[in-house]
């Protein structure tokens, strides 16, 4: 999704993909195979490179500070993707800053587990601190036993790090992206909703609807504070939780997640804004002047297309245009597999009702749902 930005704007692409079937291969020409943790591809990559950046957190740390110190632009540098990379540093570093958070601990003992169960009432969320990601690494427990497997997998050296963090009692999921490049320019888009299935981002709603103006004014400032404190180059998407505020006010927010790349929270903006996610991240990787981030309409709704009945979605395609012709298809080219995100669909317009019914129908057709 980032090739169409990088041709309009002169600017080549190479890409170190998994397979030379995966999505990024199907519309990048320079796409060599390779693993992200493989030293040897990733310094062929770099070679006469400007900047090296990322769409996912897996790349070694050690690696990345190694390119820098050969002089290559790492965007965002390994001090900052560590914050994407591991839940417990992100949220020392957020409390460090003063950014709200849910309260949370790292967690070594069954004995740890149930006395926070009993600071927070009962129920509380386990996270592994690295490697999770669309509900994955993810449980909600109400007793240690629980988890105990991945108590004893840690305590072996053969699990990951841990960390439980109260069951945040939100009223709705928002989000917010920001841009962010070298020489402190920051840009962010309007606060969305995103509603989840199942652990995955099913919609995303641009402007988040009914969202009381201290709450999007604190939202704003959270993120750009993370942007800035944690010194991110790029596009960041913090992920948050909206709560009632204890004294009757506005709506406050928790931050849940970070992500340092484009987003799948962001991908509204494709259609919905002047500068899409994806082309902002090029400007800011490369120092260029951040484009503007206003919306194009409205209203904004992106519905992903979570799984499909049929062999390739594709084969709705023509029903899918020929029904709302003003609906924009954004397919990946994936395998089709249970649940998996295979592409969205944007509908803008000035009436939510509709553009959320027309967007939902279109995704519904992808997957396969004759009567979406």
């Amino acid at each position: 999704m980032m090739t169409p930005a990088a041709t309009a704007l002169g600017i080549h692409l190479r890409v170190l993909v998994e397979d030379s079937s995966s999505s990024a291969a199907q519309v990048v020409v320079d796409a060599p195979v390779g693993s992200a943790s493989d030293e040897e591809a990733i310094l062929a990559l770099v070679e006469g490179a400007d900047v090296l950046t990322f769409e996912h957190e897996h790349v070694p740390n050690a690696l990345l500070d190694r390119l820098v110190a050969a002089g290559v632009a790492v965007r965002p540098d390994a001090a900052a993707l560590v914050h994407a990379q591991d839940k417990i540093v992100m949220r020392s570093h957020l409390d460090a800053i003063g950014v709200p958070i849910p309260r949370w601990r790292p967690l070594t003992a069954r004995e740890e587990l149930d006395d926070f169960l009993a600071q927070v009432g009962g129920a509380a969320v386990v996270k592994t601190a690295r490697g999770g990601y669309d509900g994955k690494g993810v449980r909600v427990v109400r007793a240690s036993h629980e988890v105990a497997d991945w108590l004893d997998a840690m305590a072996s050296g053969a699990g990951v790090p841990l960390l439980v963090e109260e069951k945040v009692p939100f009223t709705r999921e928002l989000a917010v992206l920001v841009a962010r490049r070298p020489s402190g320019e920051v840009r962010t888009w309007p606060v969305v909703e995103s509603v989840q299935q199942d652990g995955v981002c099913a919609e995303v709603v641009a402007p988040a609807p009914d969202l009381h103006a201290g709450t999007q004014a604190e939202a704003l400032e959270v993120a750009t504070r993370i942007a800035e404190g944690l010194g991110v180059t790029g596009v960041l998407a913090v992920e948050m939780f909206e709560v009632p505020a204890p004294d009757g006010g506005d709506p406050r927010v928790l931050v849940n997640e970070l992500a340092m790349r484009p987003h799948n929270s962001g991908h509204w903006t494709l259609d919905g804004a002047v500068t899409s996610q994806f082309e902002q991240h090029l400007r800011a990787v490369l120092d260029l002047p951040l484009g503007d981030t206003s919306p194009l309409a409205t209203w904004t709704v992106m519905a992903n297309v979570l799984g499909s009945s049929l062999p390739d979605p594709t084969d709705a395609l023509a029903e899918v245009v020929g029904r709302d012709p003003q609906a924009k298809v954004h397919l990946y080219g994936k395998q089709v597999r249970p649940g998996r995100k295979l592409g969205h669909v944007n509908v803008s317009g000035t009436d939510l009702a509709d553009v959320r019914a027309r967007a939902r129908a279109a995704a519904a057709l992808l997957r396969g749902e004759r009567n979406g």
